[in-house]
């Protein structure tokens, strides 16, 4: 097999192989031998640029983002932008010497130059990659972007560019045009989608919950089916991850917020008020008319002062032109304590400073069941935290707990076991001693 060298040779080459040469090796082991010392040598120079470009780059794109307002290049060194566009640098140069280091086997050489072509795809598509993670990190900081599924966008966009550059890989590889490939890809589209339905599932939820603004990062949602109870912290295309109040982390797939229901508290805390729905259960038998001494008795709770006198020149005025005969209380109109309680509760919440006053406040009867009468308190708080929202809360029911016996009237509770105890005990000391 000869190996002539070609007048055409590069210089570098050429002398390499002449040095050789006068050590009187055969003409394909001087080829050899220059190949690897000028590969060598070239691997060499490719670092060290490498390294000088990627710390010269870095060093000055650093001290420019130190003093740059803006946020985005300081993502663009995060994401190692920089660094990966510092790669490409050495990979041309390379790409320019393989006729020389191939000059004595231009066989390699279109292998060569189609694998340092991939590796050219590989390394820009990393580029973009990492300029577009900058784009969703500059994005995430405004308030316009803040909550929407960023990383779902990301997800489909990287999907897209995987394509592009399997395609490229393809053609550059083979030689082949894109429709070869694409041609292949139809005729395997029956297993691709079974193998990418969860990933076409949710590219298309996630388009469905960012148009329809259903679901934010920072939302509070509940799924009870899948034990998810707390902040979304992260939307992306086949995952939500909900962190739960016990700070446990659920995973559920995007495509359930769509095929699923769930409950979104993001209204509520919008709108800067939370809902206090709780009851107060009353015994029955505690409920009666107010007499006149336990009237004058409740007029001194300042709450009730006006109240009492706008309703009681109200009933008489109504008693003397229809009930004459007041002496059986049930003609006519009456006070009663719960009436009392209720307006009182009403009024008290009303100036309480954690209740919200432009929404709905209210004190109403629920149907009587076998635990008593319900009084329920349906009104909302003026801070949307969970502990100032609890605290709120235990507040006016401490006071309401204590203040009930006011108006001679009980609260609601099964017997205790002591009860049942006093009870056997009354009805027979002798079985159940002290």
């Amino acid at each position: 097999m000869s190996f002539q060298i070609d007048n055409s040779t590069h210089f570098i080459y050429n002398w390499t192989f002449q040095k050789y040469s006068t050590l009187g090796f055969e003409a394909m082991l001087t080829h050899l031998f220059t190949f690897v010392s000028l590969l060598i040598a070239s691997l060499i120079l490719l670092w060290l640029i490498h390294f000088v470009v990627r710390r010269v780059l870095i060093k000055f794109t650093t001290e420019f983002t130190k003093r740059s307002k803006t946020k985005f290049d300081d993502y663009l060194l995060k994401n190692k932008v920089f660094a990966n566009l510092a790669r490409l640098i050495p990979l041309y140069i390379f790409a320019s010497l393989i006729p020389v280091l191939f000059s004595g086997f231009p066989g390699g050489v279109v292998f060569t130059e189609k694998f340092v072509e991939i590796l050219l795809i590989i390394n820009w598509t990393i580029l973009v990659i990492s300029v577009m993670k900058s784009i969703r990190d500059y994005l995430g900081d405004k308030e316009s972007f803040r909550g929407k599924p960023l990383d779902s966008y990301l997800q489909v966009a990287n999907i897209f560019l995987f394509f592009i550059a399997g395609i490229l890989i393809f053609t550059t590889f083979t030689g082949q045009s894109p429709w070869a490939f694409l041609t292949a890809m139809g005729a395997a589209s029956a297993v691709l989608m079974l193998v990418f339905k969860d990933t076409i599932l949710g590219f298309v939820a996630s388009i469905q919950v960012s148009t329809n603004d259903m679901v934010r990062v920072g939302d509070w949602i509940e799924m009870p089916k899948y034990g998810a109870d707390g902040d979304v912290i992260e939307i992306n295309l086949n995952t939500v991850k909900v962190q739960n109040w016990d700070k446990t982390i659920t995973t559920v797939p995007t495509y359930y917020l769509i095929t699923d229901s769930f409950k979104n508290w993001r209204g509520m805390q919008n709108s800067g008020g939370r809902r206090i729905k709780r009851a107060l259960n009353i015994k029955i038998s505690s409920i009666h008319y107010v007499s006149p001494e336990e009237l004058k008795e409740l007029k001194k709770i300042k709450l009730l002062q006006n109240y009492i006198d706008q309703r009681q020149e109200e009933i008489d005025a109504y008693n003397a032109e229809h009930f004459p005969d007041r002496t059986m209380p049930v003609n006519g109109r009456n006070m009663t304590n719960i009436g009392l309680f209720r307006e009182y509760i009403n009024q008290y919440v009303k100036i309480h400073p954690g209740i919200h006053k432009d929404m709905t406040i209210m004190v109403r009867q629920l149907s009587p069941t076998e635990h008593g009468l319900p009084i329920e308190l349906y009104m909302f708080t003026a801070d949307v935290r969970w502990v100032v929202y609890e605290g709120i809360m235990s507040d006016i029911f401490d006071h309401l707990l204590a203040a009930i016996k006011f108006f001679n009237l009980e609260t609601f509770e099964a017997p205790a076991s002591d009860d049942m105890r006093s009870i056997g005990k009354a009805l027979n000391p002798k079985v159940l001693p002290d």
